[in-house]
């Protein structure tokens, strides 16, 4: 602790402080001066006459103070000499081109007995090249002096420990960013020797005065011949499959890799050193980033009172999150868990504090209290996240997923037409197709009541089905980094498990494009990318935490727990679903109930909840739903004849399946 408090008084004595403005004036005056009168010696070939010697120091002062004045305007003097970069460049630009133009009308609109006056054509533009070029010289020969006298003295005041050798992949314009970045800070222990880019053209080429050394087919002979500790992956859109193939070549060779920060930080200029950051796991399932329709977005709820339930929960809380972006007039916030609730309002309040929040901890299953809530503040826009949704749980609570579910989402959507909200938004589940489970029939009757209740109200009424999200709550990839920081077992259900993941800012934000297209009674499905194996996804998280599967940590499989399936379904082929205007939402082709037999199973369902007995609820569901199978799931090989016929996908070899271990084992 010493050692290191001395380190930070050397480095804070150190610093170098921003140049006095008087000094800074002085030396402009200087360059200003010097740069006029160069000037008129090239319009004079350096012998000017005498009268001219008399007409430049008339026109002198008056051009001198017009420049000054030029850059003050322009932000000239509004930052540190010592960061000064391409952004500066702009202002001496605006400068040059200000003061050019006033020189420029007097040269023509005086009249000849003010001749002294009237600076010369060739004068003003040689003037205005060498008086704001030699002030931006003299700037970034500043810059160019503090950052020598820094890495020397980090050289030789710094840390004792070596420096790492780094090699940045990714010659673009984020990893430029990067090695500036690097290369600013001498007292980070790193040093960038080289990068690697698998663009032919930039091959032997210089960025900030390092080398593009070839493409990430070499990667590994140029980490052995430099020498390397870290490869940083500096692609701000680096595809899935090339950042596993970099990510799986290091991690197999012992080399340590890392990441930079994501897309939309680098387009605001956030990289920073301490954001780069190890590989997760999200960044190997990461997909193309979502392009909104931005104006829409600000029609549907820019000024709008919007309601967001389950506002706690990982997809409510994103959803609050995105809502706030477009300023709405007021954003409540409905959520039963009241912690939950206070971490989502305290957020969004330190976040956006011009967004007016109404915090509301109510349960949605609260009639009198929903009705005096959308009666007082009348939402124009409703998003319902609020839900239960962890399958083997609802198995063993069928009564209250049907209550959550199918009937406060039909007391929600009720009062929304009764109030006049403008439009209703589902947050629906994969696992509502084909349902096997309770969770998934209760939200594919949450998908009829939608239906439903937009035959009966004004109220545009929209659902919207997708799969698993990346790090919600209950979900398995938390599970498994738990499972690892605890020395393991990882356990995973099934060898040949498969899911559909997506991040979920990515849901969000496609939920919300899905909620502004709907004009009424459709089920949007998203697009969820190419199924991902959860054996893999288990093994890929070992090895991002730095430990090898079945070796350091091992896999245990403790069998499909009821409700499950071994993949999802999304119902996005051949003819059972129609395209949008975006590239990843369908609407799904899904025939509405009749109105009267939609009413008589909500009201037999309302009945049996009542009651309590969930054998009778749940044969009720299965017979409600042709396509649901409650009763008798379909067994583990009927569902891995299915899997065997998806396309591009492979089923694990037998000799996995004696590794199967019970639950109670476990």
């Amino acid at each position: 602790m010493k050692n290191q408090f001395i380190k930070t008084r050397k480095a804070s004595s150190h610093r170098i402080d921003p140049l006095p403005k008087q000094f800074q004036f002085a030396l402009d005056l200087t360059i200003l001066t010097v740069a006029f009168v160069l000037a008129y010696l090239i319009r004079f070939d350096f012998s000017i006459p005498p009268d001219d010697i008399r007409h430049g120091l008339t026109q002198l002062p008056f051009v001198l103070l017009l420049q000054f004045v030029a850059l003050i305007l322009s932000g000239g003097y509004a930052f540190i000499w010592k960061y000064v970069g391409i952004a500066e460049i702009k202002a001496f630009v605006i400068a040059g081109i200000c003061s050019v133009l006033p020189l420029l009308m007097l040269h023509l609109v005086l009249p000849d007995n003010f001749y002294e006056w009237r600076v010369p054509f060739s004068i003003i533009l040689a003037d205005t090249l060498l008086a704001f070029g030699g002030m931006l010289s003299s700037r970034v020969l500043w810059r160019a002096q503090v950052e020598r006298l820094h890495r020397n003295y980090e050289a030789v005041n710094g840390s004792t420990n070596q420096r790492k050798r780094v090699l940045l992949v990714g010659a673009g314009r984020a990893g430029i960013m990067v090695s500036k970045e690097i290369l600013r800070h001498g007292e980070i222990e790193l040093e960038v020797k080289g990068f690697v880019d698998d663009d032919p053209k930039k091959k032997g080429l210089t960025v900030n005065g390092i080398k593009v050394l070839g493409s990430t087919r070499d990667l590994l002979k140029f980490v052995a011949e430099l020498e390397i500790d870290h490869v940083v992956i500096s692609i701000a859109q680096a595809s899935r499959q090339d950042l596993r193939r970099i990510v799986e070549l290091c991690e197999r060779n012992s080399i340590k890799v890392r990441v930079i920060p994501a897309l939309y930080e680098i387009l605001q200029g956030n990289v920073r050193i301490n954001r780069i950051r190890d590989v997760q796991i999200e960044d190997l399932l990461g997909r193309e980033p979502v392009r909104l329709d931005e104006e829409g977005m600000k029609r549907l709820l820019a000024g709008k009172v919007v309601m967001v339930t389950g506002a706690g929960g990982s997809i409510g809380s994103e959803l609050a999150r995105q809502v706030a972006r477009f300023e709405p007039s007021a954003l409540l916030l409905v959520e039963r868990a009241e912690f939950a609730l206070f971490n989502i309002d305290r957020e969004l309040r330190a976040a956006m504090p011009q967004v007016s929040l109404v915090p509301l901890a109510v349960d949605v299953g609260d009639e009198a209290r929903m009705r005096a809530v959308i009666s007082k503040y009348r939402p124009q826009v409703m998003l319902h996240a609020a839900a239960h949704k962890h399958v083997p749980l609802m198995e063993l609570n069928p009564i209250e997923a049907v209550q959550n579910n199918v009937l406060n989402t039909l007391l929600l959507g009720e009062l929304a037409g009764e109030f006049g909200t403008e439009v209703f938004v589902l947050i629906s589940t994969d696992k509502a197709v084909r349902p096997s489970s309770v969770m998934g029939a209760s939200k594919r009757m949450a998908e009829l009541v939608i239906q439903h209740l937009d035959r009966r109200f004004n109220t545009r009424y929209v659902a919207v089905r997708f799969g698993n999200v990346i790090g919600s709550a209950g979900s398995v990839i938390p599970i498994f980094r738990e499972q690892i920081y605890k020395g393991g077992p990882v356990t995973v259900t099934h060898p040949n498990m498969v899911r559909y993941f997506m991040t979920i800012p990515e849901a969000v934000q496609l939920v919300l494009q899905a909620g502004m297209m709907g004009e009424g009674e459709e089920i949007f499905i998203l697009d969820m990318g190419a199924p991902v194996r959860i054996l893999n996804l288990a093994k890929d998280i070992i090895t991002l935490s730095g430990m090898k599967p079945y070796e350091d940590i091992d896999i245990v499989f403790t069998g499909i727990r009821p409700g499950e399936k071994l993949f999802e379904e999304l119902e996005t082929s051949g003819e059972e679903v129609s395209r949008t205007r975006h590239p990843k939402i369908f609407i799904g082709k899904i025939t509405p109930y009749p109105d009267a037999q939609t009413r008589g199973a909500l009201k037999r369902l309302a009945a049996l909840v009542k009651e309590g007995d969930e054998r009778k609820l749940r044969f009720f569901l299965n017979q409600l739903l042709p396509e649901a199978n409650l009763m008798n799931r379909q067994n583990v090989t009927e569902q891995i004849e299915i899997l065997e016929e998806t396309p591009g996908f492979d089923i694990e070899p037998d000799d996995e399946l004696p590794r199967l271990v019970s639950a109670a084992k476990v």
